[in-house]
């Protein structure tokens, strides 16, 4: 069966690139623990997970019990944490893996010492502290609390303590400041309670950019790893390459005239005669709906903006200006062609969200290539 042309190329060598900028502003004694969540954000958790062990990546982290399953099951043998915690549907199961859950309260932290127990073998587990992002993990207020009843369980073991900042990509970072106040108070507590847990961790892409403090001994990058930039002023800090490009071909052209309504809606009608082209990519893909009439693509090496909105399966683009064009010719949606590109950062300012969401949307439905 011959495949849709629309395809998610994801370049292995802008990972390792990317893999390489951060660790060489690490300490060869903090470690990397690569965020492959939501499908490596999108490139494939699989794929992605094993380039990065390759590369030396010391471990990974997930958001649910599911997704580590998807990694071993793909043969990555590296410790696996899952940040999202367990259920009680699922910790005999996270363990049968090997995977590490992080205790979110004492509930958890109980659950899980009954299903180590059931194993024979004391299970490593990582505890969070809530220094300020108001999500998960146990309030600095409770910590001491926690513990005494933490070392009444003989089944689990703690191997870590983290934390989350809430605003490491914001200037100025005052509120990061407090949070890492907060959680080396937590730390403190912790220690005088008896335990030194061999592994510390906070710092997510931006903050392991900006707080060298908040580094420890592991850090949890994510969007870095895919070439995009947490905020638009860290562009200077470091130098990325994007890893995924979508790319399709044009499946239909119409020279239509002036005044023809365009899509669903009629919301654009042509102020000319005008070259229509429909492309096999729509929102059933991931592009944004509400990237319609505001989103640009590359044909030929120049750039034409989107005319009507974007269907489930099909986009309009007006190629009236672009020499030449033809049925079967290359259309950029997110990468480069020549000198001119559309990053996922552009195409995340023109939708009002952040570029995590854009390259985590781009649905199943689109072929990954890997090279």
């Amino acid at each position: 069966m011959g495949a849709r042309p629309t395809v998610a190329l994801i370049d292995m060598g802008a990972l390792k690139h990317n893999y390489g900028e951060i660790r060489k502003r690490l300490s060869p004694k903090t470690g990397i623990m690569a965020v492959v969540k939501a499908n490596a954000y999108g490139h494939g958790d699989v794929e992605v997970s094993r380039a990065l062990e390759g590369f030396g990546c010391e471990s990974f982290a997930v958001a649910f019990t599911e997704e580590g399953i998807n990694l071993r099951k793909g043969g990555i043998k590296s410790p696996i944490l899952i940040l999202g915690g367990v259920d009680k549907t699922q910790a005999e199961e996270a363990f049968s893996y090997e995977l590490t859950p992080v205790v979110h309260d004492i509930a958890m932290a109980r659950l899980l010492d009954g299903c180590a127990r059931k194993t024979g073998r004391t299970k490593p587990v990582h505890v969070e502290i809530d220094s300020g992002m108001g999500r998960m993990g146990v309030l600095t207020e409770g910590v001491t609390a926690f513990f005494e009843e933490f070392k009444k369980l003989e089944g689990i073991l703690l191997e870590g303590v983290l934390s989350h900042f809430s605003e490491a990509d914001r200037e100025g970072g005052e509120f990061s400041d407090r949070q890492l106040e907060v959680f080396l108070g937590a730390l403190g507590k912790i220690r005088a309670m008896g335990y030194n847990p061999p592994y510390i961790h906070m710092a997510n892409s931006a903050a392991l950019l900006e707080k060298e403090e908040s580094r420890f001994n592991i850090v949890r990058p994510g969007i870095m790893l895919y070439g995009a930039y947490p905020a638009p002023h860290l562009r200077n800090k470091i130098e990325l390459l994007p890893v995924m490009q979508v790319k399709t071909r044009i499946l239909q052209l119409k020279r239509v005239p002036a005044g023809f309504p365009v899509s669903y809606g009629r919301t654009f009608v042509t102020g000319r005669e005008s070259t229509i082209a429909t492309i096999p990519i729509g929102y059933g893909d991931g592009l944004p709906r509400r990237l319609s009439e505001k989103g640009e693509v590359i044909v030929r090496g120049r750039r034409a903006p989107m005319a009507g909105v974007i269907c489930m399966d099909h986009t309009m683009i007006d190629c009236t200006n672009v020499e030449g064009v033809d049925v079967g010719d290359e259309v950029v949606i997110m990468g480069r062609q020549g000198s001119i590109d559309v990053l996922a950062e552009e195409i995340a300012e023109k939708t009002g969200t952040i570029p995590y969401e854009i390259l985590c949307n781009i649905s199943s439905r689109v072929r990954r290539v890997y090279a």
